[in-house]
């Protein structure tokens, strides 16, 4: 099973879910479930305009770099122009500095699949540190283990609540 976290902040933000999951169901496989819709604040970054996430789990034989590639078409289909970048200061700390967006979809999970390449790392590695991403996600695979781990997304979860 490939999991999905989807986001948007801009424009008309059920609409930009609803055709996110669409394209997905087109060109990636059959989404089989999907969580509520969440309002969230922005993550890692100032803005003015709250976000609404998802989560939905999809039914895929594609590899995860084709999930990959597709997922990122799809983004820049619906209009989403700018990537999040790493900044490099003069330190030589990295920084990576996010943006609003149309709709953003990263792949948290597939299979049980680890993956940890200079373009696509799964287990989607910030996945632990976000509510945004786990709470929808738990809806929908509370008791699946996060490859690499030790722990269910449920688990994950209530580990992050604990901490917050």
């Amino acid at each position: 099973m490939l999991y999905l976290s989807l986001g948007t902040n801009l424009g008309d933000l059920e609409k930009n879910i609803k055709t996110a999951i669409e394209e997905i169901e087109k060109q990636i496989g059959e989404v089989v479930s999907q969580s509520a819709l969440i309002h969230t604040e922005p993550w890692g970054f100032e803005s003015k305009n709250p976000f609404l996430n998802a989560c939905v789990g999809v039914e895929c034989s594609l590899s995860a770099v084709e999930v990959l590639n597709l997922t990122q078409s799809i983004e820049r289909k619906m209009g989403r122009l700018m990537k999040s970048e790493k900044i490099i200061s003069s330190d030589g700390a990295e920084k990576v500095v996010y943006h609003d967006r149309v709709i953003d979809i990263d792949i948290l999970m597939y299979d049980n699949m680890v993956v940890n390449t200079s373009r696509l790392v799964i287990p989607h590695p910030l996945m632990s540190k976000r509510w945004f991403v786990l709470k929808p996600l738990s809806e929908i695979a509370q008791d699946v283990n996060i490859p690499g781990t030790s722990m269910s997304v449920g688990e994950m979860l209530r580990a992050l609540e604990a901490a917050l």
